[in-house]
């Protein structure tokens, strides 16, 4: 048997770091055993899923160091590697399952089930809905079909008491009651397929052998498993990795630790750095050496190693051990080239060029007002936030807000950057030009420097939004209660931005 494993990241955003993770552990999994590595894109949610975001995580894995035997870039025999591509394939499997008794077609509405749940959980029970709950009597479905409502292929799930055993390899057998397992849409109403459908038959038509992927997913292995059974197919070996944790031990999250690997590619650190610390997340070489290279963890390589306990994605020891890289693994002439690559390539100057030149008169003007693209985290002060009209609070308010939205804002151009900001300082009765004042300080460290929106943009969405959470922590964030305050101005004003 020759060993796949795969990664599939979806392409609605920046690309993770944790996505990074996986797919390391996957290919040094691979590699260990003389088997294949593949790429595979999940982009079933067409709504978010864009082909910007899709190249920037190949060029990101690529810059790490991350090669894969087969994906949409370089091909192969499975293909096609995108799911928006194998739409009609997950359509026929679907209705296959249907055919057999193992779906069927639910024409239930979103009022409908929010309904049903609402009861399930005033009864105090699983607030999972099985095929019983969701059946109408079958004059209404006659009715409805007829009408063409939409509907859903859900998968028929089992409704009595007991569990499901999973095999995994890192934590043996693991028990979830079925009663906490949901009959799960399986293809939606748009024909897309959900995750679960879609991963199943993929995994088997790519003969994936093993499935590493973060413990997020263990809740889901019952209806994987059901599938693997109803098709009568072989499941894939399940291994689930531990999740990558903030310093205080939550979630790996945006909101309190940069988390996409252009941050860290703009911040400066050395790929080969980044992938030895990504190695670390909860496995150890032999010796318990920190610094070793890709080949290194391939050559020791034993995923029994891995420890299940949360491995902490902590920035400084990052650094630190960036610095041992910089210094022992660089001559003074490969340091000064690898400088270059980073900061003066042409891709990046030609953003910065233009906002500058019709603003200098000498070569020496352009570090004290182009400086902060090079840099990391602004030095901040304070005192610089001052402002003839605007008082502590209101520069903490502005930050707080700009921050909640940066976080969920997908797309990062300066125009619908600079438009839904205008809404936020209008509906807190504040010229935009007010408004603007700290986000300059934050994001350049002055306000004497080229539009703050043209910043933003050039710098990308996590460096931005770690900027903004440094000046908040400078400033000084709202207290417990005006956050809560504050959460709900902001869900208000939040609902109309775009409009």
């Amino acid at each position: 048997m020759t060993v796949r494993t795969r990664v599939a990241p979806s392409p609605t955003g920046d690309p993770h770091v944790g996505t990074a993770y996986i797919a390391l552990f996957n290919l040094a999994f691979a590699r260990q055993h003389g088997g294949q590595f593949i790429l595979r894109i999940e982009d079933t949610d067409q709504t978010r899923s864009t082909a910007e975001s899709e190249q920037t995580i190949l060029d990101s894995l690529r810059w790490l160091g991350l090669e894969w035997d087969e994906g949409p870039d370089v091909g192969g025999p499975h293909g096609p590697y995108r799911q928006s591509e194998r739409k009609d394939i997950y359509a026929d499997y679907a209705m296959r399952l249907v055919d057999e008794g193992k779906a069927f077609l639910c024409y239930r509405t979103s009022d409908e089930l929010n309904v049903l749940r609402e009861a399930r959980r005033a009864a105090g029970g699983h607030t999972a809905l099985k095929q019983s709950d969701l059946a109408l009597p079958a004059d209404e479905v006659e009715q409805r079909k007829a009408a063409g409502a939409p509907y859903v292929v859900r998968m028929m799930v089992p409704e009595g008491e007991g569990v499901c055993e999973i095999d995994d390899m890192l934590r043996g057998t693991i028990e979830l009651e079925w009663g906490m397992v949901d009959a799960q849409i399986l293809l939606k109403s748009d024909g897309m397929p959900t995750y679960h459908l879609a991963n199943v038959v993929d995994d088997h038509l790519m003969e994936i052998t093993h499935v590493i992927r973060g413990e997020e997913w263990i809740n889901s292995a019952p209806k994987h498993k059901l599938l693997y059974q109803y098709f009568g197919w072989d499941m894939p070996v399940l291994c689930h990795m531990p999740l990558l944790r903030n310093p205080d031990k939550s979630k790996l999250s945006k909101r309190k630790n940069p988390t996409s690997i252009l941050y860290y590619q703009r911040m400066g650190f050395m790929a080969e750095a980044l992938l030895n610390y990504l190695g670390r997340m909860g496995w150890s070489m032999p010796e318990e050496q920190e610094k070793f290279s890709r080949q290194e963890m391939f050559d020791n390589f034993d995923i029994q190693r891995v420890s299940l306990g949360g491995p902490v994605f902590d920035q400084q020891k990052l650094s630190w051990l960036n610095g041992l890289w910089l210094r022992e693994d660089l001559s003074p002439e490969q340091f000064a080239a690898r400088y270059v690559q980073w900061a003066l390539n042409p891709e990046y100057l030609m953003q910065i060029v233009p906002l500058i030149q019709q603003r200098v008169d000498t070569f020496s003007d352009v570090a004290p007002l182009a400086g902060f693209f090079l840099s990391g985290m602004p030095a901040l002060t304070l005192a610089q936030f001052e402002h003839k009209t605007l008082e502590q609070a209101d520069i903490s308010r502005i930050l707080q807000f700009t921050a909640w939205y940066l976080d969920t804002e997908q797309c990062w151009d300066k125009d619908n950057l600079f438009k839904n900001l205008k809404q936020i300082a209008d509906a807190l009765e504040l010229k935009i030009r007010d408004f603007l004042y700290p986000l300059f300080i934050a994001i350049a460290g002055t306000n004497q420097t080229v539009s703050v929106m043209d910043s933003m943009s050039i710098l990308g969405p996590d460096m931005s939004r770690a900027r903004i959470r440094n000046a908040l922590n400078v400033v000084g964030g709202p207290s417990k209660k005006q956050t809560k305050s504050w959460d709900k101005e902001f869900r208000a004003i939040a609902a109309q931005l775009g409009n």
